[in-house]
């Protein structure tokens, strides 16, 4: 057999035993490969436009869930690591010339220090206090940016800059497969001992302290991951829109990102990149397309939809659309902990009885 045909064989069974035996894992790989072979479908720019941007917000709605979803650190300023990480790549593409694969790196790093700015000073906080805490920061920075207009451009922000490429296409293959990517690396850092960790801080960190875990070490540790991603989404956002203002560190960003995991479910990773893609097209696709037509004000009726969307499943599905989804179709056995369909009698593994 050749290397080719095992390394097939092997992904085969894979997918036979690990992927399609669960109702959620075969939707992750439905919507996957249906982003993946989109263009082939329609390569209107609207619609790919849609799509590039619900990427970026997605990995930046994850990386607040990894942060504040497993942690239980809830941040309130989760905009001041997008923020940063645009102004940095646009200030070293507009004054440096520099091109956006060095741009998007840098921009990244810079919010991981942003990450140790605000985790050190925050780590002794909790609750109310620190929610608080972090709300502070982008406000500090967004009173910086519009005391240096020279350098930050103020209110108008910076244009102009290099685009990711100058096809539509290109750039949708360059945003989408990121976005992939850096959700399945959210997740298996969630599903290590990292992720352990992280949910033992959230459950109860007086605990986990007594236990022997430096919780002081992995809260920093979660503040600097949730900026580095979120860090890349607010890169790539910069490069797409070829523009960054004030607007990337507002705290109406900040609290989308907590409405867009809270939609999808929290502590999962893949409930908020879930959401955006589901609740982004929703109010932009919908009222750019059959809304526009009817007034100037109700053709401003996103945010309506928005909310009554997100109002009705928080309503009906108080553990987010996709936690509900998963728990409707999935059921842990009692002895091995192991997931499977809901309509199963025995465990796929230990064949215990599932109930």
């Amino acid at each position: 057999m050749s290397v080719a045909a095992a390394y097939a064989a092997r992904w085969l069974r894979l997918l036979r035993e690990e992927v399609f035996v669960l109702p959620s894992r075969t939707m992750i790989l439905l919507v996957c490969i249906f982003l993946l072979i989109f263009p082939a479908v329609s390569q209107e720019p609207f619609i790919l436009r849609i799509l590039i941007l619900a990427a970026i917000f997605a990995i930046f709605a994850a990386s607040w869930d990894l942060l504040s979803g497993f942690t239980g650190q809830v941040n309130f300023g989760h905009a001041l690591f997008f923020g940063v990480a645009a102004y940095t790549a646009a200030l070293l593409n507009w004054n440096l010339g520099l091109p956006p694969w060095a741009t998007l790196p840098l921009g990244a790093v810079a919010a991981v220090l942003a990450g140790l700015l605000v985790g050190l000073p925050c780590l002794r906080l909790r609750g109310t206090y620190l929610a608080f805490a972090t709300l502070a920061f982008p406000l500090i920075l967004l009173g910086v940016v519009y005391a240096i207009p020279d350098i930050t451009g103020g209110e108008l922000g910076i244009y102009g800059l290099d685009p990711l490429s100058d096809s539509r296409v290109v750039s949708y293959y360059i945003v989408i497969p990121s976005m992939l990517a850096l959700g399945f690396i959210m997740w298996k850092i969630t599903d290590s001992r990292i992720g352990l960790v992280f949910h033992a801080i959230r459950e109860d960190e007086v605990t986990a302290r007594a236990s022997g875990i430096n919780t002081t070490r992995y809260k920093l540790l979660a503040f600097c991951l949730s900026g580095l991603f979120a860090g890349i989404a607010g890169g790539l956002h910069a490069h797409f829109v070829k523009a960054t203002g004030p607007s990337t560190l507002e705290l109406l960003l900040s609290f989308q990102a907590i409405i867009w995991a809270v939609f999808g479910g929290l502590a999962t990773i893949y409930g908020p990149i879930a959401s955006v893609l589901i609740l982004y097209p929703l109010t932009e696709y919908v009222p750019a397309r059959y809304l526009s037509g009817f007034s100037e004000d109700f053709a401003q009726m996103k945010l309506v939809i928005f909310a009554v969307v997100v109002l009705v499943v928080l309503i009906f599905m108080p553990q987010g659309l996709i936690t509900w989804f998963r728990d409707r179709t999935e059921k842990i056995c009692p002895r091995c902990k192991l997931q499977n369909v809901a309509w199963r009698r025995k465990c796929r593994v230990c064949t215990a009885e599932l109930g």
